[in-house]
């Protein structure tokens, strides 16, 4: 027999307030997920005495390109409709509204830019490292999510079941499957899975493979936590897949074909 037929989540989404300037859970969560993935480049770059400029300016590659892709994506993906008619409410970041399928793509075109401009190495080779720390910087985003009482799961009885009561729901007193926690557990599970593969195996050495990983672990359990999560855009209804699995699919695609081809091909001589 379940002790809990259900958790009340309730938390004010602002940690506290100077004049006009707060400070927010989901901001805080941000901030951690770049300075953790900057510890975690930088180790690696110094296992393989790689030049320390390098790292500098990939952090500022890939802060601008996710927070730009990020904002762009959810403008384009999912509130189009709104953003034509309000175009100044494009830049207002602070309002919400981030999509994690246009940060890939905003990192992807940075490290494009990155790879012929600064390491002129092949773009899969930063990739290949990147992805470890971006896949820890997803779970921080989901509980920044949860702590916004946003991206809310379907009404459910299960005993886990959160009423999201901040939540822009129908019946937000009506338990709901946490789906943010679902996919923090998730991208951390392919965290650990990445960091195990980097630092235990040769995993490094096989172009494209933690890519392929990286792209697998997280589109894929992003399509199927879908099922039980509320649509958050209303032109989603009806619809037999939601946009957040529309556009999962082409990058379990392309992680599937990474890995096959990493696989095939074998690992490479260290650089």
């Amino acid at each position: 027999m379940f002790l809990l037929n259900y958790i009340t989540w309730n938390p004010d989404p602002e940690i506290f307030s100077l004049g006009p300037l707060s400070v927010r859970y989901y901001g805080l969560f941000f901030a951690m997920a770049f300075l953790l993935g900057y510890y975690i480049i930088e180790r690696m770059f110094k296992r393989e005495e790689l030049p320390e400029q390098w790292l500098d300016k990939l952090f500022l590659y890939v802060v601008i390109a996710t927070v730009v892709g990020a904002r762009l994506g959810h403008v384009f993906f999912y509130g189009w409709d709104y953003y034509s008619q309000n175009p100044g409410e494009i830049l207002a970041v602070w309002h919400g509204g981030l999509a994690s399928h246009g940060g890939a793509i905003g990192i992807l075109v940075a490290i494009y830019l990155y790879s012929k401009k600064v390491t002129r190495r092949p773009m899969l080779w930063i990739l290949d490292r990147l992805v470890v720390p971006v896949a820890l910087s997803a779970v921080f985003i989901r509980m920044g999510n949860l702590m916004n009482s946003e991206i809310v799961g379907d009404v459910t009885d299960i005993s886990w079941g959160f009423k999201f009561l901040r939540a822009s729901v129908p019946d937000p007193e009506l338990p709901r499957h946490p789906t943010q926690i679902y996919e923090a557990l998730a991208y951390l599970i392919t965290f650990v899975y990445l960091m195990y593969m980097y630092w235990k195996t040769n995993a490094r050495l096989r172009k494209g493979l933690l890519f392929g990983i990286f792209l697998v672990g997280i589109f894929a359990s992003r399509f199927i936590i879908e099922f039980v999560k509320e649509n958050q855009e209303a032109f989603e209804q009806g619809m037999a897949l939601n946009m957040g699995q529309i556009l999962s699919i082409p990058f379990v695609v392309a992680g599937l074909y990474y890995i096959q081809k990493a696989l095939k091909r074998g690992p490479i001589k260290k650089q």
